[in-house]
């Protein structure tokens, strides 16, 4: 029992004599850690102040360069600007001496001027004293006083003035004819347009020719209830008379003509001809007549490739081929000058089918279905106006007369390719009488100056030969007279076309041999 406290004892005695020694070699070891994990620490610790030390250092000598190059560029800044301020002072200063030279030279050049100013003044005194003397001189030497000298002065300038006129007139006129195309849209609406004829040549009567002089009696038929019952059925008279072989249809409409003689026609060649037949074949005969007018209307629209035309338009274009103006098919006439608008147009920049369309509508007033007292061009204006078309067109179709103001380019050129369609050779009639007429004004204008001997009017009066003088006018004179002779027949005539003026100046010398 002893033994075994004892040994307890010394049991408890050793683990705590263990774990003291554990203890403090725990400690120790502890310790040594501490210091080694310390050291460290403060190594670490040492090299990031040296490292942050060295960041901020290369931050601030960064800093410091970026302000030494700011500070740098700002003194070559304020170096530049008193360089260029120097210069400027330097400019200024030579500009103020400049400006003090030039006022001076201006003060010497001044007080020359007045100086010469004097001198002239005198000088002009003295040539007034010499030419009055010199004038005195001339007045006795002459026998002229000085107002006459100068009236015969001022004539002999004026003769020459005329001469050198009509010679610059000539040479603009060939510089003009050479540059031509590139000036005609400027002048094309100028130069072209002329009048048309004066008379009025209008077919009032259509001849329906038959095989033979047997056939008028069944016209007339019995008691004339033929003739009467045709006459009223299409408004027209029908002279049968001893005419061989032809029946004469008289009537202003030309439309109502034309059904009469094909109603005749279809009458003879039937063999039937009694009123009830008449009245029917007459009905029949509009009916194909109105459907031809529209067919035609239609297919003039088609070939001048004109659309969207009110259907009652279609049909007054169709009865224009019934109808002709100062001798010349109207229709034919409105399809002419259709095509001459749209060339025109196209020529000055402008729209063509417009212009196209507004050519072959300018004459719708002519073919009314109604009479009516207003002028044809307002007339057809109204009619346009009525079926919808647009204002332009109306205004050319009115204006193309000058009956109505116009608004728009499109009405000149309506009017002019309307004269120009009217006006060309062989497009319309002219009596014997108006013609004649025309010649002789013609060459009364040419006579009525001094110095022409003999005119003649020929080529139909497109041009007009005069001859003038050799004693009595010069070479140079010739070509003012003939400028003075065109420019008093356009202010005064009225004609087709253009006339040609052709002055001739000769000499002739004759002697005889004996």
């Amino acid at each position: 029992m002893v033994d075994l406290i004892f040994v307890v004892l010394i049991a408890v005695a050793t683990f705590i004599i263990g774990g003291l020694c554990g203890y403090f070699v725990f400690l120790k070891v502890l310790k040594g850690k501490y210091n080694t994990m310390v050291d460290s620490a403060n190594k670490e610790a040492e090299v990031i102040k040296e490292k942050k030390l060295l960041e901020v250092k290369e931050k601030f000598l960064n800093k410091k360069s970026e302000l030494e190059k700011e500070v740098q560029q700002r003194n070559q800044h304020i170096q530049q600007s008193e360089n260029r301020l120097k210069q400027r002072e330097i400019s200024l200063n030579q500009r103020q001496e400049e400006l003090g030279r030039r006022k001076n030279d201006l003060d010497n050049q001044q007080q020359r001027i007045d100086n010469e100013k004097k001198a002239l003044a005198l000088k002009q005194d003295e040539l007034g004293k010499m030419q009055q003397k010199e004038r005195e001189k001339l007045e006795e030497l002459s026998g002229l006083s000085a107002e006459e000298a100068k009236n015969r002065l001022v004539e002999a300038m004026k003769d020459e003035a005329r001469t050198d006129a009509a010679a610059y007139v000539n040479e603009i006129m060939d510089e003009a004819k050479l540059n031509a195309n590139a000036q005609a849209k400027k002048i094309v609406i100028q130069t072209i347009q002329r009048v048309a004829t004066e008379t009025a040549i209008e077919n009032s009567v259509s001849v329906f020719h038959i095989d033979n002089d047997d056939v008028k009696g069944r016209v007339i038929g019995r008691e004339g209830r033929n003739i009467r019952a045709l006459e009223a059925a299409c408004g027209v008279e029908i002279v049968v008379d001893d005419t061989p072989e032809a029946i004469v249809i008289s009537g202003f409409d030309p439309v109502r003509r034309e059904v009469c003689r094909l109603a005749l026609h279809q009458l003879v060649s039937d063999g039937r001809i009694h009123p009830a037949r008449i009245e029917e074949v007459v009905a029949k005969v509009k009916k194909q007549l109105d459907n031809e007018i529209i067919e035609t209307g239609k297919r003039t629209a088609i070939d001048l490739g004109i659309h969207g035309l009110h259907p009652e338009l279609v049909r007054i274009i169709g009865k224009m081929k019934y109808r002709s103006s100062y001798g010349q098919n109207l229709l034919q006439h409105a399809r002419e000058t259709a095509n001459l608008c749209a060339v025109m147009a196209s020529e000055l920049g402008l729209n063509p089918k417009k212009a196209k369309r507004a050519g072959l509508l300018h004459d719708i007033g002519k073919v009314p279905d109604e009479e009516s007292e207003m002028p044809h061009a307002l007339y057809g204006a109204k009619i346009a106006e009525k079926y919808k078309e647009k204002p332009d067109i109306c205004n050319a179709i009115g204006a193309h007369h000058d009956e109505m103001e116009m608004q728009t380019l499109l009405a000149p050129i309506v009017q002019v390719c309307d004269a120009i369609s009217g006006a060309r050779p062989g497009a319309r009639r002219e009596i014997v009488e108006a013609y004649i007429k025309r010649l002789n004004d013609l060459e009364a204008i040419a006579m009525s100056y001094p110095g022409v001997t003999k005119t003649y009017a020929i080529q139909a009066g497109r041009e007009l030969r005069v001859i003038v003088g050799a004693d009595k006018m010069d070479d140079a004179e010739t070509e003012a007279l003939s400028g003075e002779i065109a420019t008093k027949i356009q202010n005064e005539m009225t004609y087709p076309g253009q006339v040609k003026i052709t002055v001739i100046r000769e000499t002739r010398s004759v002697a005889y041999a004996k």
